[in-house]
Parts: structure tokens; C-alpha cells; sequence
């Protein structure tokens, strides 16, 4: 690998050349938690506002066909960080207090709770920091079991443990802040009309931002917004959102409380860029947003996506996913590719220059520098793999669930132990409970998941099979068996 003789030619016009200074961009990764592919204004929400994230994409690229690594918080967020998979990790659902098993009543058992991303795994952290970047990370980890409170970060495995040498816990603003304080749980007179409570955690990164840097940054501002509980305190924000949804609509006030989040998430991040730009360091900084997973089904309701957050449907792991870099990449531009969130690790590899040595043998994510350069750029096909071996809602929650998974019905349904591969324009979902047939779709012409061509389609069907299969096989994926517990009912 030598980036510098790709990269740096398209600085030419900036004056940047090895020759001079350490002039290798900054990275500002911005992750929001539980954001729909369809719930930013620049995505095709008519309902919610979001001027900052909307700029974001007029000023760089917006992706129309970016992944998450996995349809949940945890397992997406360590495939994030280490650019592989779930499946290769072994990192399938989320933290745990305690070891064991899920608490389901179902014919299958899924896998052991994974508590703690492995220490022995390298992250993206650890990679910029051999390349001599400063690390810093502020905001929502979850890669730990829970220490000292609901979220809390692990002296072992939190981000100090895993290359980051700025951290600091806060949950800012974020109802997680205040919910455990029920009197605190409505709207709140003291915040005036056109105004939101700071934001302590959007804080740590801003003076991060301002404080002086002799050498190229990362920096990851992990946000809680939007995940739940969905509620604001600004009332005026609230009812300005519930204008704009029509009275006949059968969630209308959830929708409000979550397109409050939603604007105070774009809110934020417009602070947050502010700070980039008034520092002086926009134009030679990467930023990249994108979400953890795909919406909670009961808010928004990631129509025309079938599917939410916790399933393998498009609407459980299509997400935003915007970037800019100004020397770069054109304003407005919209990039059609697939690319998912393990890209992310090898992308900023090759920004950072970062030796080949450093990285991992066994990623599954690949540069996507050759498309931020050229959108339309010669990608070599490949095949992107998910693998959710669980099930979802646990305990009686599951019993009660819907079965079928739909498109914007307002309900948690339930997901079962299934396996995914994307591959050109096909999709195969793999079942693996007995009587659960699997699923094809050519998303294409079907990009609501309702017409399976498992049947008509034989020959692709039997293809992707196999290579899912193939790939489960060597990066040793963790299988749901059967649950010696299981009292089947007939």
C-alpha cells in the first residue's frame, strides 16, 4: 500500500505535499445511534428538519446504499472499530450485565452473550495511533458489559483500553441523563423558545476541536441521539414538529417526540462542525456520519425499507452515511455503491497512510477512497455478509411479538436466527430454524423485500447459498443449536 501516491495529488490545488508539514487530513467520525435511513431531510423525511446534516451532504458525498455491520448496537459499533464482521468477531448482540444465555422460548438457542470487545483485537484507534495520529473519543461506547451503571465504561475494555487517548463519559443532554429522575420526564419551562439544554458530551469534543494539535487528529464523537427513550423537555421544539405531521397520522405524537430528537441530533452536529470550521481546520478534515443501525420501528418507521433495527431487512441496516473532505470531493455529490460500516477501518488506513504491516490479515472491510474520489469509480464487486444468530424481543416480549416483519407498522416484531448475503443487485436471507423457508430478493425492483424469488430463481439462490455459507465457515461464525430447553407447543 502507498496512499501518499494516490492521495496526495488531489491536494495539489491545496499546496499539500508530504514535503511540507504533517498535512494528512484529520478524521472526525460522527456516529448516531439508532438514526433511519430515511429519517434525515437529505435522505426524504418530509416531516423532520435537519439543516446541518443536509448541508453535510450538499457540501461532499451522500451514499444511497450504505450498510451498518449489524442490525444492533453492540456488534455494529465493534465491527466499526476493527473492520470486520460480526460473524468473524464473534460479536453478534449486544453487552450484558452477566454471562449466559438469551432468556427465549424458541427452538433454537442462540449463541453465549459476548460481554467485551476483545482487547486483543485492533481498532481503528489503535491503527491511527501507530500512524501518529492523537485519538480521542467522546459519546456512546457499549462495547463493554455494563460497569458501575447502565452503559458505563470498563477500565479494561473501554476506549483507553482500546487506543483512544482522549476519553471522556458523559451522557450530555440525552434523556438517559435525566429519565431515572421521573419528575424531570416533560417539558421543562426553563428552556426558552429557540433554545436546547447543552449538550456536555457534543462540549467534550468541541474543546477537543480547540485545543492545539501538532499532529493530525482522530476523533469519534459517538452520540446517543436518537435511541430511545425518545422524549424531548423543549415544548416548543416538540410542537413546531408536530405541525408539520398530519392529524390523521396513527402515531403522530411519537412521531413528534422523535423528530425532536432527530432535530436535536442535527442541532449538535451542527455545533460540532461550527467548532471544526472556526478552528480553522474544515478543509483538511474528513468527517464521516452515519448511523449504528437502522430505526426503531416504532418511531419513524424506515418506509419504503421493510424491516427496523434488531432484523436483517433493509430497514434494520441501510443507513445515512455521508462524507466530506472538501480538497476531494466534489459539493452534492451522490455515490450509489454498496459500502458498509467495516470500510470504515481500511478507508481511514489508507488516509492516515498507515502501514500495510499495521492492519489486521483478516479485515472484511475495503477502502472506500477510490469512490470518494471518483463516485463512479470502478469498484470490484463483492459480496457483504451479515450474521444475526439471535433472537428478538427477548423473554415474554418475544412470545407476544408480531410474526411478520413489515414496513412502517409501528410494531416490534419478531426476528429470528438468520444470516444475510448481498451480493451485485441479490439479496439471500438464510433461516435457520426448521420450516422457515430463506428468502432472495432483487432489490432493484423489490426494495421493500416483498416478492421472494428463492423459488424462481434456482441457480442464484443455490450460488449465494454457498458462498454464505463458505464465508460462515471460515471465519469460524458462531451458530444458534438446538435449545435443550425448548417445550415445543403443538
Amino acid at each position: 500500500m502507498n496512499p501518499a501516491r494516490i492521495f496526495l495529488p488531489l491536494f495539489a490545488a491545496a499546496s499539500l505535499t508530504s514535503a511540507v508539514a504533517d498535512d494528512r487530513p484529520n478524521i472526525l467520525f460522527i456516529l448516531a445511534d439508532d438514526l433511519g435511513w430515511r429519517d434525515l431531510a437529505c435522505y426524504g423525511n418530509k416531516f423532520y428538519e435537519t439543516p446541518n446534516l443536509d448541508r453535510l451532504s450538499e457540501e461532499g458525498m451522500r451514499f444511497t446504499q450504505a450498510y451498518a455491520p449489524a442490525p444492533i448496537c453492540s456488534a455494529s459499533r465493534a465491527a466499526f472499530l476493527t473492520g470486520k464482521t460480526p460473524a468473524r468477531l464473534g460479536f453478534e448482540f449486544v453487552t450484558k450485565n452477566e454471562p449466559g444465555f438469551q432468556p427465549v422460548d424458541a427452538s433454537l438457542r442462540a449463541p453465549a452473550f459476548t460481554l467485551n470487545l476483545s482487547t486483543e483485537e485492533k481498532t481503528i484507534a489503535e491503527v491511527l495511533a501507530e500512524a501518529g495520529y492523537e485519538t480521542a473519543f467522546f459519546g456512546k461506547w457499549h462495547l463493554n458489559r455494563h460497569h458501575g451503571r447502565y452503559l458505563g465504561w470498563s477500565p479494561t475494555h473501554g476506549p483507553p483500553a482500546q487506543g483512544f487517548l482522549h476519553a471522556t463519559e458523559d451522557f450530555g443532554s440525552h434523556p438517559y441523563s435525566y429519565w431515572n429522575k421521573k419528575e424531570q420526564r416533560k417539558f421543562s419551562p426553563k428552556i426558552e423558545h429557540a433554545m436546547l439544554p447543552e449538550d456536555g458530551m457534543t462540549g467534550h469534543a468541541i474543546r477537543f476541536l480547540r485545543g492545539k494539535h501538532e499532529r493530525p487528529f482522530f476523533l469519534m464523537v459517538s452520540h446517543f441521539w436518537v435511541h430511545t427513550p425518545v422524549h424531548t423537555r423543549a415544548k416548543w421544539l416538540h410542537d413546531r414538529v408536530l405541525k408539520r405531521i398530519p392529524d390523521t397520522h396513527p402515531r403522530r405524537g411519537e412521531l413528534a417526540q422523535y423528530g425532536a430528537m432527530v432535530e436535536t441530533l442535527d442541532h449538535h452536529v451542527g455545533e460540532l462542525l461550527a467548532a471544526l470550521k472556526a478552528a480553522g481546520l474544515e478543509k483538511n478534515t474528513l468527517v464521516v456520519f452515519t448511523s449504528d443501525n437502522g430505526g426503531h420501528p416504532e418511531y419513524f418507521g424506515n418506509a419504503p425499507l421493510r424491516g427496523s433495527k434488531w432484523n436483517l431487512y433493509e430497514g434494520g441496516i441501510r443507513v445515512p452515511f455521508l462524507v466530506r473532505l472538501s480538497a476531494v470531493i466534489p459539493p452534492g455529490t451522490i455515490c450509489e455503491t454498496p459500502v458498509a460500516g467495516v470500510d470504515l477501518l481500511p478507508t481511514f488506513a489508507e488516509v492516515a497512510e498507515a502501514a500495510e504491516a499495521d492492519l489486521p490479515s483478516d479485515l472484511d472491510g475495503k477502502s472506500i477512497l477510490p469512490l470518494l474520489q471518483k463516485p463512479d469509480a470502478e469498484f470490484s464487486e463483492r459480496d457483504l455478509f451479515w450474521h444475526f444468530p439471535y433472537y428478538h424481543p427477548e423473554g415474554k416480549k418475544y412470545d407476544d411479538a408480531p410474526e411478520k416483519i413489515g414496513i412502517d407498522d409501528g410494531f416490534t416484531s419478531k426476528t429470528k436466527p438468520n444470516s444475510v448475503i448481498r451480493s451485485g443487485p441479490w439479496k439471500l436471507i438464510r433461516f435457520y430454524e426448521s420450516g422457515v423457508g430463506d428468502e432472495l430478493y432483487h432489490l432493484p425492483a423489490d426494495l421493500s423485500e416483498q416478492k421472494n424469488r428463492a423459488a424462481s430463481e434456482p441457480e442464484i439462490f443455490g450460488k449465494l447459498r454457498g458462498r454464505l455459507d463458505a464465508y460462515l465457515n471460515q471465519c469460524g461464525a458462531r451458530m444458534p443449536v438446538p435449545n435443550p430447553a425448548w417445550q415445543k407447543n403443538d
